[in-house]
């Protein structure tokens, strides 16, 4: 599963173009095969001072802009639309992958305290009252299923919800609220809590069905090589599935490069049976493949060449 953060204006609009890197991947043989097959589409902020999440921006996003970034999310030629056209030109030049592409789509968080949000059936909200959360969330859910079926995608299936929060310190136990309501549409519960996140060890009682676990070692220069194992650990203590992760000092050639992190992933989930055995979600930053095809030196493509050959690799094992 694929993260694509979308919708903020300090994102790409992904076109057609622009997410045709994830679709498929061309190896340096000249082959091309199919890559994700799942896809999260998410945002934290809308890039105009408005936060979807606890903590991202000043100001807590309204009704307003919750509807702002459900029109992104579902406009024609970019998005889902463009991920969908793409997957069908594809069909058509390499033949059916086998599979159905899943798609999963994040619920914004109702913020505690929040009094301005809006309102749902002509009665304003207040996020310090419990119902009025829940009642917001459910609309907000409604209008992505509900979008999602009236776009009657030809390669999509609509398949999970994602809880966008990725701990519980500022709301609480409030996904067991709205996991019912999840299930009741057919749909898995997701969850990508950060190393070691408050809730993590508890994440079946709070109504999820997947949990990505967060190693958060790409990031900081000063975490030892020894985070992939404990979050590996964790994960399979709890049983929970793992994130990859990769920012935009992966394709640096000088000494702040992360490139030799990007490997050390490879190398822990390679020798701890991650790409064997475990769901995997790729935190890729904003666009890293789309950055590698438009910057495709030596070391870009055999990076990308060695990440694509074990989800390759997963994919072919699943389906014999």
């Amino acid at each position: 599963m694929a993260l694509i953060y979308q919708g903020g204006t300090m994102r790409v609009d992904w076109t057609p173009d622009q997410i045709a890197p994830y679709v498929t991947h061309k190896f340096a043989d000249g082959r091309e095969e199919w890559l994700f097959d799942g896809f999260l589409f998410l945002e934290f902020k809308d890039g105009k001072g408005y936060t979807y999440s606890p903590g991202y921006d000043k100001k807590n996003a309204t009704r307003k802009q919750w509807e702002w970034y459900l029109d992104r999310l579902f406009e024609p030629g970019k998005s889902l639309s463009a991920l969908d056209s793409v997957i069908g030109e594809k069909k058509r030049e390499l033949g059916d992958p086998g599979f159905r592409h899943k798609v999963t789509l994040t619920c914004f968080v109702p913020m505690p305290g929040q009094k301005d949000w809006g309102e749902v059936d002509g009665r304003a909200l207040d996020f310090d009252s419990l119902a009025d959360k829940k009642t917001a969330a459910k609309w907000f859910l409604d209008q992505l299923t509900e979008r999602f079926a009236k776009a009657g995608y030809d390669n999509l299936d609509l398949w999970g919800i994602y809880w966008i929060d990725e701990d519980m310190v500022n709301t609480g136990d409030f996904p067991m609220e709205i996991s019912e309501y999840v299930h009741g549409k057919g749909l898995k519960f997701v969850w990508i809590p950060y190393f070691r996140a408050e809730g993590h060890q508890r994440w079946r009682d709070l109504g999820f069905d997947i949990v990505y676990h967060q190693p958060n070692y790409m990031f900081t220069s000063n975490i030892p090589l020894s985070r992939l194992d404990e979050a590996i650990d964790i994960a399979q203590k709890y049983g929970m599935a793992m994130e990859f992760e990769a920012d935009e000092l992966t394709m640096v050639d000088d000494k702040t490069s992360h490139r030799a992190r990007w490997t050390d992933y490879v190398e822990a989930f390679r020798r701890r049976g991650v790409f064997d055995r475990s769901p995997l979600a790729y935190y890729l930053d904003n666009h890293i493949l789309l950055d590698i095809v438009n910057n495709p030196t030596p070391a870009n493509r055999a990076m990308a060449d060695t990440l694509a050959g074990h989800i390759v690799a997963r994919r072919h094992r699943a389906q014999r």
